[in-house]
């Protein structure tokens, strides 16, 4: 078992993390097919680090010197420079302390019920491992993009990874901290004794491994796409042709109508968003864009109540959730927004015994390209037990959308989606359901899935987003106008050569 098992839910799939931590594999599996560039982004920054927390006598591991490594894309370099110099500064050379041999193993043998043989139990945590050189400290430092909060599984297994891995009788204490490369904060995650690590783990960590161990939940999510039982996985919706591909050689990647848009805008900016390096809230979370998202945090936060109730004109002074920032201007607007949005609230059509499903994560396997195919759509329900996809959009204008699947993609997924009977139940009724939400009110347009032009219009759609981004390799930077706005530009070398822009300030 690995830490990163016990993370956030929405990016974990029990079921796979089981089978991966029992060594269970398919009978039958795809070849691996690799990626030209690295696509491992802290690989490279655990690799600088080691040559500089490395002891100058002791030689680099033969794996550093064979310089066999893939090629790295420009923008994981520039952000491999800015990592390694984050972390130099934030954790200047300490003479006390030296780099672990190896990283730490907790390892544990338990005898089978039979009693004739026994199973091992290893458990593992990806970080820089340190310890002074009387063996007294240990301290696991767990590189992140940015600082999150950890669980009190995560923190207890950590924990006990660092006080019992690779067992040294001299260890007394025990410290673990999260550092973000990004910007160089760090957070405490445990330090004390070794016996409170343990005491920690048996109260914290013991039940989260025995219930991961028990588990029999399949999640499909982004997890399918590096799951190697993705392929037979019963819970895994198969979908050949989805995207219109027909061409298995390329290696399997995840696909969504963000990474198309990205890949159109810049295939080197869809690639750095695909990494999850980090973006520029300046840009990321600009007015237009946090007013958007907290309108769809509001009725997604409505929607979900246990008494469905319709939706009303009469909107809170507070109605902005927790956690979003609007000006006073985007906050009024928001709330008119939203009075509008009870005109074509979906819940005045939902059945008492219709299901609804919020802004629920959808993956399908399909098969014909070797893709993952995840969705997200805003609102899920039913009508007449056929499914209906709603998706909600604000604008501070007023001017019409004509061509609106080439101006929201996601929408022609859906309609193939939908089209191609990829969701259960019966099909007859299931639409498209696009909402604008602007200052003179609520537009509903309805799309059907079973019209033929609707349907090649959503292929010619996607056929235009997926078949560049399918055959691309390199992911090459494109400067030009949309580089003031991209917000990952931080980490383009072909975006500093351009004029400073609006989006430069990072």
């Amino acid at each position: 078992m690995r830490l990163s098992m016990f993370g956030p839910e929405r990016y974990q799939c029990p079921a796979s993390n089981v089978l991966k931590a029992r060594g269970l594999k398919p009978r039958a599996r795809s070849a691996w097919k690799p990626e030209v560039l690295d696509p491992f982004p802290h690989g490279p920054f655990m690799a600088a680090a080691d040559e500089f927390e490395r002891p100058v006598d002791e030689p680099l591991p033969r794996a550093s010197r064979s310089g066999r490594q893939r090629p790295l894309h420009d923008g994981v370099r520039q952000w491999t420079e800015h990592a390694l110099r984050t972390y130099r500064e934030a954790f200047p050379r300490d003479p006390d302390l030296r780099l672990a041999h190896a990283p730490w193993i907790y390892k544990h043998q338990q005898a089978t019920g039979n009693g004739q043989a026994t199973v091992e139990y290893r458990i593992t945590a990806w970080g820089r491992c340190l310890e002074s050189t009387d063996g007294r400290l240990r301290e696991l430092r767990l590189p992140v993009n940015r600082l999150r909060a950890r669980s009190e599984a995560e923190r207890a297994i950590a924990a006990l990874v660092v006080a019992e891995g690779d067992f040294d009788p001299r260890l007394e204490r025990v410290k673990v901290v999260q550092f973000a490369l990004s910007d160089g904060r760090m957070g405490p995650v445990f330090e004390g004794t070794r016996d409170e690590a343990l005491a920690v783990y048996r109260e914290d960590g013991a039940p989260a491994v025995r219930a991961l161990l028990d588990s029999q939940e399949y999640r499909p999510g982004t997890a399918c796409a590096s799951c190697v039982v993705a392929p037979v996985c019963p819970a895994l919706p198969k979908a050949a042709g989805l995207l219109g591909l027909t061409d298995r050689s390329r290696p399997r990647r995840s696909w969504s109508s963000t990474t198309g848009r990205g890949h159109q805008s810049c295939p080197a900016r869809g690639y750095l968003r695909g990494l999850r390096l980090p973006t520029d809230d300046a840009v990321e979370r600009g007015a237009a864009v946090e007013r958007g998202r907290a309108v769809h945090a509001f009725l997604a936060e409505r929607h979900n109540r246990q008494q469905r109730t319709l939706c009303t004109p009469e909107i809170p002074a507070d109605w902005v959730p927790e956690g979003y920032r609007l000006f006073d201007e985007e906050r009024q607007l928001g709330a008119d927004l939203l009075r509008h949005h009870a005109e074509v609230c979906p819940l005045r059509t939902v059945g008492p015994q219709s299901e609804i499903r919020i802004e629920p994560q959808l993956a399908f396997d399909d098969p014909a390209a070797d893709l993952l195919v995840l969705a997200d759509p805003d609102l899920l329900y039913q009508d007449a037990g056929s499914w209906v996809w709603r998706e909600t959009k604000t604008s501070a204008s007023d001017r019409p959308r004509r061509d609106v699947l080439a101006a929201y993609p996601q929408l022609a997924l859906a309609v193939k989606i939908i089209g191609s009977g990829a969701l259960p139940g019966p099909q007859a009724r299931g639409r498209v359901e696009l909402e604008l939400l602007r200052p003179g009110g609520a537009d509903l347009r309805t799309l059907d899935p079973f019209a033929h032009s609707t349907r090649a219009a959503a292929e010619a759609v996607l056929r235009e987003q997926v078949s560049g981004w399918h055959t691309e390799t390199l992911f090459k930077a494109v400067p030009g106008n949309e580089c003031a706005s991209c917000e990952v530009a931080r980490w383009c070398s072909a975006r500093q050569s351009l004029p400073p822009g609006p989006g430069a300030g990072l």
